[in-house]
């Protein structure tokens, strides 16, 4: 049995959790007090406060540091292939230095200094700068543009590796679409253990979403971007934030826009509809991007939770392939999994170069 610690810092919280083999044995939420973040002005001067919150919440809890690893959320560094990376200190530097700052980048580094007081390995998985695209899905219409990778490459990847381990299969022999609906959609083309092909899920590409604009006509952006009335900041917003289904109802709890969408209030009945139009309407460009020849479509992430939602989606795309339900974020459960298969030889360990 090999014990594993989990750590995900997120922007109000440091979730954590200690897993003996794929059993989480205790958790924590880790909520911070938002007086406390506020008092720092970048994400890096949060390293000392939340490390300091980590070993107290272990301490409370009574549980010793002895670990066979420690896993930390990946941070924003430079594209890599996807996989389980031991910490060194090139992502170090890169992860203090990162052009890109995030508190996921903090994860990593508070894994590195817990695994090294425990004598044991420090592990970082499928960040979301995972970058596996084949080069024609690279390519725009202007020279100077090129697509880029970014989503949820945690989440996607764990849940096919589940989904091909449920039916005798390894990941690197499937053809997926994988879905992650979340406060961003991402959706992914995997072939043979690499996503060849995803909308950028952190800026607003793509599928419409609970708080991402998703893809908009270049034509009205441009003239937006040049009206003089808005920031740069502020357009920026309008494509992440304060975006999709929080620019166009006031809110982003999926729950409460279902709600309202059932009683056939408007206009939430017509924007839900049009959200999960434009997800099939991506997960059919990623059934393209594999040839067709999909094995399954995977519905992961929060809004898969919703049994209307689900149904929606697949009303619309189960023609392509079956469609397989694997609801919730995952990030924790991910996180552990990609821990162990690396302890255990299953995963490959890569080094970041």
């Amino acid at each position: 049995m090999k014990r594993i610690f989990v750590i995900n810092p997120g922007c109000t919280s440091t979730k954590v959790a200690v897993y003996e083999d794929e059993n989480p044995v205790w958790t924590s939420d880790g909520l911070h007090d938002p007086a406390e973040i506020d008092k720092f002005s970048t994400i890096n001067e949060q390293y000392e406060y939340r490390k300091d919150f980590v070993l107290n919440l272990l301490k409370e809890a009574g549980i010793p540091l002895k670990f066979d690893a420690v896993i930390g959320r990946g941070g924003l560094l430079k594209p890599l292939q996807g996989g389980v990376y031991a910490i060194n200190e090139l992502m170090k530097k890169d992860l203090w230095n990162a052009k890109h700052q995030h508190v996921c980048n903090l994860g990593s580094l508070i894994a590195d200094e817990i695994a090294h007081e425990c004598h044991c390995p420090a592990f970082m998985a499928d960040p979301v700068v995972v970058d596996e695209m084949m080069t024609r899905a690279r390519y725009t219409g202007l020279p100077f543009m090129k697509r880029e990778s970014i989503f949820h490459a945690l989440n996607a990847k764990a849940a096919s590796r589940r989904y091909a381990r449920s039916i005798g299969k390894s990941y690197e022999e499937l053809n997926l679409v994988v879905a992650h609906l979340g406060g961003g959609i991402c959706v992914s083309a995997h072939h043979n253990g690499k996503v060849i092909d995803v909308n950028n899920a952190l800026n607003g590409e793509g599928p419409i979403a609970p708080e991402r604009s998703g893809t908009l006509p270049a034509d009205q952006l441009v003239r937006l971007c040049f009206s003089g009335k808005y920031t740069q900041h502020e357009v920026m917003k309008m494509l992440s934030g304060n975006a999709g289904c929080q620019a166009l109802l006031g809110m982003k709890d999926m729950r409460e826009i279902e709600r309202h969408a059932l009683a056939g209030e408007q206009p939430f009945a017509e924007v839900l509809e049009a959200m999960l139009y434009t997800v099939s309407k991506q997960i059919g460009a990623m059934a393209v991007a594999l040839w067709g020849k999909a094995d399954a479509i995977i519905l992961t992430g929060g809004i898969a939770h919703s049994k209307y939602c689900v149904e929606e989606i697949k009303k619309q795309v189960e023609f392509l392939a079956p469609v397989v339900v694997l609801p919730g974020e995952g990030e924790m459960r991910s996180l552990a999994f990609n821990a162990l298969g690396a302890l255990n030889g299953e995963l490959p360990i890569q080094e970041y170069v």
